[in-house]
């Protein structure tokens, strides 16, 4: 499936619990996240939070954005068994 938001393409690289929503995350994906290599979109009651995340070489990466420790922000901020979907944006 090719996913395009603000112009970048994205690969679905996990869809926890099929949380992904291609019309509800067009519809909160603004600009912000185009710097980001991975968007990780979460459900909490009932919405959809979104969280950009850096490939670990992007010298933009620090150890709260880098995409190895995405299970681990997953465990510290999102609502147990949530729902969730990441993105990775193609190159």
């Amino acid at each position: 499936m090719k996913i395009i938001l603000n112009n970048n393409e994205y690969e679905l690289i996990k869809d926890y619990k099929n949380a992904f929503n291609l019309e509800e995350i067009i519809s909160f994906t603004t600009e912000y996240f185009n710097e980001y290599d991975y968007i990780l979109g979460d459900y909490a009651y009932g919405r959809l939070r979104l969280k950009g995340f850096y490939d670990d070489q992007n010298k933009k990466a620090s150890d709260i954005n880098k995409i190895s420790m995405v299970d681990d922000y997953i465990k510290k901020y999102c609502a147990y068994e949530c729902r969730y979907f990441i993105l990775k944006k193609k190159m």
